[in-house]
């Protein structure tokens, strides 16, 4: 413990910010080792802050799985909120993990989880704070390991120059070899670099981006990059945990100190998706799919239950309702739950034959609403982009939840999607009232809907990735369209802000050269960006212009089928052809993407405002 270091946070900095108890430690169920007891320490710095990061279920399983290994420690860090940053940087004091209080610096590894991309420039700041580094080739042998896994490392370049190696795939079992193998390289390696490119060399699933180079075409286009060390791998191949029940889940996670976001008993039911949603990157990132056994699930959340004393579990996967024995596992869980009166969420229902047994089986024990993900009101709409359900499915669902109390109604669509008409985006509107106007029927007054719209990016690894994202002006008219269209007070639209997509875009489908524009945005101060009070979109376009980054070739042009993509050298299970193949039975139906305000019924004026490009 740096007593010194906690002496000083405590004293000087803890009184004069929003919620210190973030910044403390000391939570119900955190393990604290002594340097002196293990061989190896791990930060897992996550790069959102403590509210956020500490409702991941990822994070609490890989805390679990290194804490249970006897030679090494693992501890946590979180980005601290701008009046914390300020005052770490005036008194020049490092960003320290909450167990023990040490600087990032002192770790032999830190590791990022990169959820979302809109959180790489804070993983600039916890570097910089912590006093590490900012970029690979400034590193010492004997500065951390800096890490990264999750969603985002399967197109890692643009994150290239300041992570030393992308874990891709599941970590449960590579991330423990890891950070053994880690250690004795770096006791047996003359330099760095020599370090990095062995442990590429020996770890299949490990991208390590300084063993690389990039080469580019004559259209201005990244290849994928190749090697430039001897015995690295030309493609990435994802690390896959093969039975889930070999992986013990989490039962004494930390229990946050403050209100965070997702505040109950989250477990992991099943891995993948049984479906084959075109727009969905996860689904082709999380294959095969596992199950885990029921005894397991309940005997987790029991014994959760009793660490942690939470009123809620939360049952996690893709699509919770093909869960094989999902009615068996609900009801052995109210059975095992009932005298304890925690109650069952399930977050995300597919809307088909199942979506009907639900409604019988659920509940509304301080729950009277439910989540849904049609993401398109038309049915050749969502043959299109591969999502196999249909209104009769969805209708007949809300009915039946309708009829056992529930009262709101919380719809996921998106617009911008490969083909759409105005008549797709009508029928956003049309189905959310027509769902409002289904409760009226049947007990007098009308369901409060939500309908949530937001805007296509074909993310790395979709059969759309293919496509370029709808531009600007579409979806200024789209979102037009969707509010003059709503009638019923009833029903509430809200759709995702453009300009935090447009970066989302920009950042999932870039190359190495936006490296250093997410270190000029950050030094000019970008923070926090998936926030919106600290979004500052005009510095990331300002920063595009600077160092001549084609904004409009990466984020909006399409991909001829047969070149190869930035993102190559990352692969999935399924592999490239099958993307390629459900791309193309994406083209039975004309699918262009929308690619201006006319493709698009006007409803109103053009909004005013510049492009990404500043044109």
């Amino acid at each position: 413990m740096n007593s010194e270091l906690k002496s000083t946070i405590v004293r000087k900095i803890l009184p004069r910010v929003e919620k210190p108890a973030q910044y403390l430690g000391g939570e119900w169920n955190m393990v604290r080792k002594l340097p002196g007891e293990v061989t190896g320490r791990l930060c897992l710095a996550f790069p959102d802050v403590y509210s956020i990061g500490m409702s991941n279920h990822g994070l609490q399983v890989l805390y679990a799985v290194v804490n249970r290994l006897a030679d090494w420690a693992c501890e946590r860090a979180f980005a601290p909120w701008p009046d914390f940053e300020k005052l770490l940087r005036e008194y020049r004091l490092p960003l320290y993990s909450l167990e023990t209080f040490t600087p990032l610096s002192a770790f032999d590894i830190v590791g990022f989880s990169l959820q979302h991309e809109l959180c790489y420039t804070n993983v600039l700041t916890m570097l910089d704070l912590g006093g590490i580094p900012l970029r690979t080739v400034d590193r010492q042998l004997r500065d951390p390991l800096v890490i990264a896994g999750g969603p985002c490392t399967v197109n890692p370049e643009p994150m290239a120059e300041f992570v030393d190696v992308f874990v891709v795939g599941d970590g449960e079992e590579i991330l423990p070899e890891l950070c053994r193998l880690w250690l004795r390289l770096r006791e047996s390696c003359p330099d760095r670099r020599e370090a990095l490119c062995q442990l590429g060399q020996l770890l299949p699933n490990c991208y390590v981006p300084i063993g690389y180079e990039v080469v580019y075409d004559s259209d201005g286009r990244a290849l994928p990059p190749r090697p430039t060390c001897a015995g690295l791998p030309v493609v990435i191949r994802p690390a896959v945990v093969a039975d889930l029940e070999s992986v013990p889940l989490p039962t004494r996670p930390v229990v946050p100190n403050i209100e965070c976001v997702q505040d109950r008993i989250a477990v992991e039911i099943m891995r993948g998706c049984p479906w084959r949603c075109r727009f969905c990157q996860s689904t082709t990132l999380k294959r095969p799919v596992r199950f885990r056994r029921v005894q397991t699930i309940v005997d987790a959340v029991v014994e959760t239950y009793r660490h942690t004393g939470y009123n809620e579990v939360s049952l996690l996967s893709l699509s919770t309702s093909d869960y094989p024995h999902f009615e068996e596992l609900y009801q052995r869980l109210k059975e095992a739950l009932a005298p304890y009166r925690v109650s069952i969420s399930v977050p995300s229902l597919r809307i088909n034959e199942q979506l009907r047994l639900v409604g019988e089986i659920l509940d509304t024990d301080r729950h009277s609403g439910l989540t849904l993900a049609p993401e398109a009101a038309l049915d050749p709409m969502r043959a299109r982009i591969g999502k196999n359900i249909t209104n009769d499915d969805l209708i007949a669902g809300c009915r039946r939840a309708f009829e056992r109390g529930f009262e709101r109604v919380k719809l996921y669509f998106m617009c911008g999607l490969p083909g759409e008409t105005a008549a797709d985006l009508d029928g956003i509107i049309e189905l959310a009232e027509a769902i409002s106007r289904l409760r009226k029927e049947l007990v007098g007054r009308p369901a409060t809907v939500v309908a949530n719209v937001s805007n296509l990016v074909p993310k790395p690894h979709t059969p759309f990735q293919w496509q370029g994202m709808a531009r600007r002006e579409y979806f200024v008219q789209a979102h037009r369209r969707l509010v003059s269209r709503k009638r019923m007070r009833t029903v509430e639209l809200k759709y995702h802000d453009l300009e935090t997509s447009l970066l989302e875009g920009l950042l999932s489908r870039g190359d190495r050269r936006l490296g250093p524009v997410i270190e000029w945005a950050w030094r000019q101060g970008c923070r926090l960006d998936s926030w919106t009070e600290y979004f500052r979109p005009e510095i990331w376009w300002d920063a595009c212009r600077r160092f001549g980054v084609d904004v409009d070739l990466i984020l909006h042009e399409p991909f001829p089928l047969e070149r190869p993509l930035p993102w190559d050298h990352i692969a999935i299970r399924q592999g490239k052809a099958y993307l390629e193949n459900e791309f193309r039975r994406s083209l039975i139906l004309p699918a262009v993407c929308p690619s201006s305000a006319q493709d698009c019924e006007e409803v109103g004026p053009a909004a005013g405002g510049n492009s990404p490009r500043g044109d």
